[in-house]
């Protein structure tokens, strides 16, 4: 287990400076500036991309979305699914073929994403979401229904996952934020522990995987309870399945209906608890900050609040890593 560090858009020379002086080595580039050409990613800039981490002595690990003009229509069964589904075939080809080990998406349209800001410690600043203050407009210009949402997703999965098996490459699907099951009127299908359950039976395959946004999976109605749909039986259920491609490890304050994003050292998830069902249920992968809160001082990309949780997650997995901790040194 390892930290990685994530940014939208363009990967700078001071982010990867900075990844690079955190001791990173996996970096995550959420919706990078790469040409859209016909509708797809070419190889020749997603190879230009991937030299562009390499250089700082990095590796670029994974793509977090294509732009969402490139795939609304396949998740929200638009009249362009057919198109858009072979463009993606496309471009997760050309991620293969550029070395890029893992793709992760957002399955929902529309993208609205929270209802306000929190106070959340100390004057810090947080996202917040209140579903009684949630009065989004559906922007979609057809009729999405509950069976034709699960369709377009079951398509998906069972077009996508042998082009990326093929191609090397793993698919992870990214949680409903916030977890309702509407959105704006529209339908969301992975907004609980039934819905991922669903999808990776779909197709047994570790390219059929989660993007396991701690955060995301948190906020989920229950998981802050004690059962089956708690936080700490998802993640062992998933992480023993083999199904997690990397982790978001972020904190919460509570469930919906209503929650603000925490510092990742106070909210109501147990991250030392989490952590160690990760290390004893064999993962092996990368875990990065997420949503950084805005504190004093800051910069936007959020350089202070980002280097804090980075060492955080890192001082965990060295503590549930410790041999000595289980008696056996």
């Amino acid at each position: 287990m390892r930290i990685g560090l994530g940014k939208g858009g363009a990967a700078d020379r001071q982010f990867l400076r900075f990844a690079a002086h955190l001791g990173v080595q996996d970096v995550v580039l959420n919706t990078p500036p790469v040409p859209v050409k016909n509708g797809r990613w070419e190889l020749v800039d997603l190879v230009a991309l991937k030299n562009q981490v390499e250089e700082h002595g990095l590796k670029l690990s994974a793509i977090e979305n294509t732009p969402i003009d490139m795939r609304h229509h396949i998740i929200a069964g638009g009249p362009r699914f057919d198109e858009q589904l072979e463009n993606m075939v496309h471009t997760i080809r050309n991620i293969g073929r550029a070395g890029i080990p893992i793709y992760t998406m957002s399955w929902r349209y529309p993208r609205y994403y929270r209802t306000g800001y929190e106070e959340i410690h100390a004057g810090a600043m947080g996202t917040a979401f209140d579903a009684d203050k949630e009065h989004w407009p559906n922007i979609l210009e057809w009729e999405l229904t509950l069976d034709r949402a699960w369709e377009c997703l079951e398509t998906w999965v069972k077009t996508i996952t042998p082009v990326a098996e093929e191609s090397g490459v793993r698919i992870g699907i990214h949680p409903v934020d916030p977890p309702m099951p509407t959105i704006a009127g529209v339908p969301q299908l992975v907004h609980n522990f039934e819905g991922y359950k669903r999808l990776i039976d779909i197709v047994d395959s570790p390219a059929n995987s989660v993007l396991l946004c701690q955060g995301s999976f948190s906020q989920m109605e229950g998981a802050d309870g004690d059962g089956e749909n708690s936080i700490y039986n998802m993640i062992e259920y998933l992480v023993k399945r083999k199904r997690v491609v990397y982790v978001h490890f972020r904190n919460v304050s509570s469930t919906v209906p209503r929650f603000h994003e925490a510092m990742i050292n106070t909210g109501y998830v147990d991250m030392y608890r989490a952590m160690r069902i990760y290390a004893e249920n064999g993962f092996d992968g990368f875990f990065m900050d997420d949503h950084a809160p805005a504190v004093v001082g800051d910069t936007d990309y959020g350089h202070r609040i980002r280097a804090f949780q980075t060492g955080y997650i890192q001082s965990i997995i060295e503590a549930v890593t410790d041999r000595s901790l289980y008696g056996l040194n």
